[in-house]
């Protein structure tokens, strides 16, 4: 399965493209948090956890409830 360069250059438009309206979608909601919302996009796109630690009123469940609800997956709250 070979694709070509034009090929690959419209697959990663697509998909950047995608990635800007998600972050778009968020910072409807999540004003002046930038750093959060990227790095939460990059524990999604990975696969992966992330640990966010903050004071309280810092927007941190409102911030993954409002990714969850963007690319309409589930969300849990774990405390501890």
């Amino acid at each position: 399965m070979s694709l070509d360069v034009k090929q690959i250059g419209e697959r990663v438009g697509a998909e950047s493209a995608l990635i800007g309206r998600v972050r778009h979608e968020i910072n409807k909601v999540i004003v002046g948090q930038e750093y959060l919302v990227e790095r939460l996009m990059l524990g999604l796109l990975c696969n992966n956890h992330v640990l966010i630690e903050g004071v309280p009123g810092l927007a941190k469940t409102l911030s993954v409830t409002t990714l969850a609800r963007v690319v309409q997956a589930s969300f849990q709250r774990i405390q501890f």
